[in-house]
């Protein structure tokens, strides 16, 4: 390297200037600034010293840039002459870097610091700039030190002090001022400070980057828990991989592990371990490792110690002892600052970040994360909002075993959500007491609720402790109960897989067991009616056993599938009407089974009733609860109708009475209906929309459905959040769902890709976006109808188009053309992706055969155009791609007209010939054909917009682009009262149209007016 040439050496700064980030470009800026020192050239020594620093500045090694400005200073105070206007401005405005660096370093003493912060201060007051980034520098250092009488009188005389070059940007000096604001305890005022900045208003190179995370932490200690969600998910994203920005990312691992999102947090953690080793910038590591503390600190509580982490040193870590290894390095950093700044403050600071609680039992952020393994317990969700929580609570136990257990049956006995969490709870103080507190009956109940968690998990001995519960039951004389277990080991042997015959014996043997109650047993009718339900609701499940059997016998009584379903409809009907008044739920059980059977029939208009029905027995019967499965299944079949309010009411009522449901998958079932349903109302209900699909999306998890509905859940999520233009968020959570979503069969794959890469398009990821294109295409590739994939593959095109990759974009508008045609022309996307190849022969050069090129492309999409309106003369989509091609034809006329001008500006107006007498250069036009090209234009222009005038208010504003480009080339042509005129006659049009109407077209077409009378 010391032998490259001052040239070299220039060029390879250039390079490492457009380097990433990081340790490597480091490392070759300070071979580069050797190399540039031993060229003897002192102005490319500085040059190189700068880039240094700067790229110190944007590592996690930005403590390192002390020694390089030590030497610029050097230079600078050697020969002053030698800096130009801008080498001194630069050299002051690194001064504050080095505040900021000497801060972060422990190893410079308190007294080289304070000097350094007196130099910083001579010489802005000597150079004549503001003291505000010195009152900034000394207002962080004396916090530091435990001196916030000092920091606060620092901090009034930053505010105070004019803003002048010196001066960061605004953005920047907020995050600072709320920085402080929170160490100081006041998160709102730090959140007032950072509004601008968070909302977008002032941005930087660094924010909102830092500012979104350093929200975080206030966010959720106000309980403002939507914007603490929003700015994780927009934060990390920018932060993701940046080491200057470590320390936010520790704070995005924080919040997760404050928020009830461990696993979220590990894989954050799991993307940035390389960078878990020693760093440069101690005060960064000790932030960014402070935050992957409180993560391993909360795992730790939740019992997960013994679990992998991530590779550490010399290999694999567990939680517990990862822990202790950052825990003891963390601490020694703090205590080197401890000593530096003669004060405590940066370990008690330190100790109670990694002390603190979580804040919140749940925080649904939408993004899909990996379950963390053999969790301990489930912690209560924080609602995101008011409609987004709305689970039952059971109350709180009573002090006495004997009233829980009355409490529990009661519960049971209701059929009441609560009652296997209260038999739970009596089963864990069961375990607790001596074997003569529990009596007998208590005891064959427990045993009972525990058969009945058994069958409902699919446990391998459940049969046997049915058994064993209905045994118990007999052997106490509690024939109802025994009745009651009998029926529930017909239901476990369905599960199970039994032979058809087995489960007709048990369901004959549990209908015997009820209709042998004594007739004066208050249960004995409900019982035998759950016998007859229960049998009713396996008949088609075991007819369709027997009509497959291995054998290959046809089963004896085997009817056809319509009379079987027939039959079924009218036991089931019976069955409604014979309870309806005694035993109304049961009663709801059957309408909603006919409602399914006449859903399995295609006939949603008959089962729209029943699943009404259904719902309005349950409630009747004072078990709204069970009304929530038939109104989420009603709210989706009056959508298919076409009854959207309705639908809405129903899903409305049905959320209304899941208050006490505590199975998951229904909470989940029915928000996501809700969110479906708000989200085809369009804008206006697409906040709403959201915050049921995220309830909806952490409910699916629960019920360890994340890839199921859980992914549906987050597909709505995402394009809820698309309606509102959170575009980042929308992104952030669809691309967290895609793996699960790309199960879904290939329709579902193809438009999550789609929706994905119209996403990143919107988020100007144009190279993202065009492999997301691609993916689609060509799982779409085989599909009858090719039109989606040439639709995909022109998005790829345009996509690619963007990227600076024309060979690769002009073959995929080709490939897509092609597929176009073949499935039979949309004239529309052809001529769109002709007018695109046209400008492609365009991007590299503009020469005659380019120019050929372009106008053959767009002669072929006008002629696309042309022959489909042939067709259909009126089709106003089709006359309006046909104005757009004239407009861009003239447009592409216009960069002839340019690209001969710049032609002259180099060559000279020679006329036929250069100034030195030679031929005239290629593409160089004469005034005769450049008045010929402008008149075109004009010509052009004004067949587009008398196009847009036959279409009416909705083109006005593609009919005043028209006119004004025809207005102004006629200017240009020496025709300024054509100009004039044409758009004075356009003014006097738009003021006869109604405001409404015109909105601020009118303005526009004036202030051009006056414009061009000016000229």
């Amino acid at each position: 390297m010391t032998t490259m040439t001052p040239d070299e050496v220039r060029q390879a700064l250039a390079e490492n200037r457009n380097a990433p980030n990081g340790s490597a470009r480091n490392a070759h800026a300070e071979a580069l600034a050797g190399a540039a020192e031993a060229t003897g050239d002192k102005a490319l020594f500085r040059e190189a010293l700068d880039n240094l620093i700067t790229s110190y500045l944007h590592s996690a090694e930005s403590s390192k840039m002390l020694v390089p400005f030590a030497r610029l200073l050097q230079e600078y105070d050697q020969d002053p002459g030698s800096f130009g206007q801008w080498d001194v401005h630069t050299l002051f405005w690194q001064f504050k870097w080095i505040g900021t660096a000497i801060s972060d370093s422990p190893e410079v003493p308190l007294d080289s610091a304070v000097a350094w912060l007196e130099e910083m201060e001579r010489r802005y007051r000597l150079a004549g700039y503001s003291e505000r980034p010195v009152r900034e520098a000394e207002m962080w250092l004396a916090h530091a030190t435990g001196d916030d009488e000092r920091a606060d009188r620092a901090m009034r005389a930053w505010l105070a002090a004019e803003r002048d070059a010196m001066s960061d940007c605004h953005a920047c000096e907020l995050n600072s001022q709320g920085q402080y604001a929170a160490l100081r305890g006041d998160d709102a005022r730090a959140l007032e400070l950072w509004q601008p900045v968070l909302t977008g208003g002032l941005t930087c190179a660094e924010e909102p980057h830092r500012v979104l995370a350093a929200s975080l932490l206030p966010l959720l200690r106000l309980g403002r828990l939507d914007e603490a969600r929003r700015n994780h998910i927009r934060g990390y994203r920018l932060a993701r991989g940046n080491e200057s920005l470590l320390p936010s990312v520790g704070r995005h691992i924080e919040i997760c592990a404050l928020s009830g999102n461990e696993s979220r947090g590990l894989e954050i953690l799991a993307e940035h371990a390389g960078y878990l080793g020693a760093l440069a910038n101690a005060d960064d590591q000790l932030d960014f490792h402070g935050g992957v503390l409180v993560l391993l600190r909360r795992l730790e509580e939740l019992g997960h110690g013994g679990s992998p982490a991530v590779p550490y040193g010399d290999g694999p870590r567990t939680v517990s002892a990862l822990y202790a290894r950052l825990h003891a390095s963390s601490l020694d950093i703090a205590r080197r600052f401890d000593a530096r700044n003669r004060s405590p403050r940066t370990s008690e600071r330190f100790l109670a970040r990694v002390g603190r609680q979580p804040l919140v039992g749940v925080l649904p952020l939408g993004v899909r994360s990996a379950p963390l393994p053999q969790a301990k317990a489930e912690a209560p969700l924080a609602a995101p909002s008011r409609q987004a929580a709305g689970t039952a609570e059971v109350p709180a136990p009573a002090e006495g075993f004997a009233e829980l257990v009355e409490r529990a049956r009661t519960a049971r006995d209701q059929g009441h959500p609560s009652a296997d969490a209260l038999w739970a709870e009596a089963a864990a103080r069961a375990s607790t007491l001596p074997e003569d507190a529990v009596d007998a009956l208590t005891a064959a109940d427990l045993a009972d609720s525990r058969a009945l968690a058994a069958a409902r998990a699919g446990a391998p001995d459940a049969t046997d402790l049915l058994a064993a519960a209905r045994d118990g039951y007999r052997a106490l004389g509690q024939a109802q109960r025994a009745a009651l277990a009998e029926l529930r080991l017909a239901s476990a042997a369905a599960q199970d897989g039994a032979a058809p015959e087995q489960i007709r014996t048990l369901l004959a043997a549990a209908a015997d067991a009820a209709e042998a109650l004594e007739g004066g047993e208050p249960l004995r009718g409900r019982r035998i009616a759950l016998a007859e339900l229960a049998a009713l609701r396996l008949e088609p499940y075991l007819r369709s056993l027997e009509a497959h059997r291995g054998d290959g016998r046809p089963p004896e009584d085997h009817r056809h599938g319509a009379d079987a379903a027939a039959e079924q409809a009218a036991r089931l009907t019976d069955f409604a009407a014979a309870h309806r008044e005694s035993l109304p739920d049961l009663a709801a059980e059957a309408e909603e089974m006919l409602g399914r059977i006449a859903l399995s029939q295609g006939d949603p208009e008959r089962a729209a009733p029943l699943l009404d029905a259904a719902a309005a027995l349950a409630v009747a019967a004072g078990r709204p609860w069970l009304a929530v499965d038939p109104l989420t299944l009603l709210a989706g079949v009056l959508m298919a109708l076409g009854r959207p309010q309705e639908a809405e009411q129903a899903a409305r009522t049905g959320l209304e009475h899941a208050a006490e449901v505590t199975d998951a998958e229904t909470q989940g079932a029915i928000r996501l209906t809700l969110a479906d349903i708000l989200l085809r109302r369009g804008d206006a209900a697409a906040a709403e929309a959201a915050e049921h699909a995220l309830a909806a999306a952490h409910w699916f998890d629960q019920a360890g459905l994340a890839a199921g509905g859980g992914a549906q859940a987050r597909f709505t999520l995402a394009r809820a959040h698309a309606v509102q233009g959170h575009h980042v968020d929308a992104a952030e959570v669809l691309r967290s769902a895609l793996p699960d979503l790309l199960e879904h069969g290939e329709g579902q794959a193809v438009g999550a890709r789609e929706f994905l890469g119209d996403l990143l398009a919107q988020l100007n990821e144009p190279q993202e976006a065009a492999e997301q294109y691609l993916l689609a295409a060509e799982t779409a590739e085989h599909w009858e109808d090719q039109r989606p994939h040439a639709h995909l593959a022109h998005s790829a095109a345009d996509q690619l188009a963007r990227t600076g990759l024309p060979e690769e974009a002009a073959a995929a508008f080709e490939r897509a053309l092609e597929l176009y045609r073949k499935a039979g022309g949309e004239p529309v996307s052809e001529a769109r992706i002709l007018r695109s190849l046209a400008w492609q022969a365009l991007r590299e050069e503009v020469t005659a055969p380019a120019v050929a090129q372009a106008r053959f492309r767009m002669d072929q999409a006008a002629g696309v155009l042309q022959s489909a309106l042939a067709g259909e003369p009126e089709a106003p989509h089709l006359l309006a791609e046909l104005a757009q091609t004239w407009y861009q034809l003239a447009q592409l006329a216009d960069r002839q007209v340019v690209r001969s001008e710049a032609l002259g500006d180099t060559y000279g107006d020679g006329g036929g010939e250069d100034v030195g007498g030679g031929p005239r250069p290629a593409g160089r036009l004469d005034a005769q054909e450049t008045a010929a090209l402008r008149r075109e234009e004009i010509e052009l222009c004004g067949r587009a917009a008398a196009v847009y005038r036959t279409l009416g208010p909705d083109h006005l504003a593609d009919r005043l682009q028209c006119e004004q480009y025809a207005a102004w080339t006629e200017q240009e042509l020496g025709l300024e009262e054509e100009g004039a005129a044409r758009i004075a006659a356009l003014v006097a049009e738009f003021k006869s149209l109604p405001e409404g109407v015109v909105g601020d077209l009118l303005e526009r077409a004036e202030y051009t007016l006056a414009q061009l009378s000016q000229n």
